[in-house]
């Protein structure tokens, strides 16, 4: 099943264009270490093991922080399938969409070290077409939203169609 995800690349999207001019997509949350053959099946057990790690690394971080980060970096770098859809703010009002086209890499010493190659897809989806919950859950301020619950809606605002809002000001219908 295809999965759609809305990412923040790098504080307020700073690697946005590198990740659009090389097509990938990333994030660097200072685990400084090539996680290609330690990914788990699930993010419990991924941060069970790193956890600790992040903290030795990081000693004025909390066990929180450290659960975001490990949980976010495993989502990055394996919970993300080939196939599932991304959706990248530029800034503005428009969400450029790519495609995850392959499987984790890791690049030390560059911006956003933890990958994942994308092809970035000739469709964008303005902000201001999204409904209610929607455009409240792309307005998250963590590195990723999982927005697979409004697979209806982005389908539908990806194919080009408008959902329709129902407003009335009859006061006896209850839900329009």
């Amino acid at each position: 099943m295809k999965r759609y995800y809305k990412v923040i690349l790098g504080p307020k999207n700073g690697h946005a264009g590198l990740c659009k001019n090389e097509n990938f997509i990333g994030v660097d949350l200072g685990i400084d270490m090539d996680l290609s053959s330690s990914f788990t099946e699930n993010w419990r057990d991924f941060n069970n093991e790193f956890i600790p790690l992040y903290l030795e690394k990081n000693p004025g971080k909390k066990k929180v922080a450290a659960g975001l980060a490990c949980g976010t970096t495993w989502t990055y770098g394996t919970g993300m399938k080939h196939g599932d859809i991304i959706l990248c703010s530029d800034g503005n009002v428009r969400f450029e969409l790519a495609e995850i086209a392959g499987g984790y890499s890791y690049h030390p010493g560059q911006p956003l070290p933890h990958r994942r190659p994308v092809k970035w897809l000739s469709v964008s989806i303005e902000k201001e077409a999204m409904q209610g919950s929607l455009k409240t859950a792309v307005s998250s301020s963590w590195y990723y939203c999982d927005l697979s619950k409004y697979s209806k809606e982005l389908e539908d605002l990806i194919a080009g169609l408008r959902q329709q809002t129902l407003v009335t000001a009859d006061a006896t219908i209850e839900d329009p």
